[in-house]
């Protein structure tokens, strides 16, 4: 199987297992870590996509609509607040939260920042497509535009 298929490249066969991250070792740099993406999956063939996040004292996701895709959220270290619509949430570690698409929602990291990983659906890549799918897709929307 090949590896954009799921398998491992060079070999025969069903996808396997395999360890992709060490989240205590990424834990372990603790204040130091960078913000922003500390691990993404990128694994060839995937069905999900997945990142570890680092969110300084005071960070935040700001507040938005996600309209396709739910969302699990793990808390690996540290603390944050979920802000929705029913109100503040706190997220201290441990905590797995699910997000539902259509939801509305902020992560507001605590004094001390936050680590968590989130795990969605893949969303389709982008392709590029010739100059007259355009036109067959305003025909059927019904724009002759």
């Amino acid at each position: 199987m090949a590896a954009e298929d799921g398998g491992s490249p060079g070999t025969a066969g069903p996808p396997l297992p395999r360890v992709l991250c060490d989240t205590a070792e990424l834990l372990s740099l603790g204040g130091d870590a960078p913000a922003g993406a500390l691990w993404k999956l990128a694994e060839p063939g995937r069905q999900l996509d997945a990142n570890v996040v680092r969110l300084p004292a005071g960070g935040r996701v700001d507040t938005h609509t996600e309209p396709d895709l739910d969302v699990l959220l793990l808390v690996l270290d540290g603390a944050a607040r979920l802000d929705s619509t029913d109100g503040e949430h706190p997220l201290p570690a441990g905590v797995l939260t699910w997000l539902p698409h259509g939801s509305t929602r902020a992560v507001l990291a605590g004094p001390d920042g936050v680590t968590y990983l989130t795990v969605h659906r893949r969303r389709p890549g982008m392709r590029i497509q010739p100059p007259e799918a355009a036109d067959r897709l305003r025909s059927a929307l019904g724009d002759g535009a």
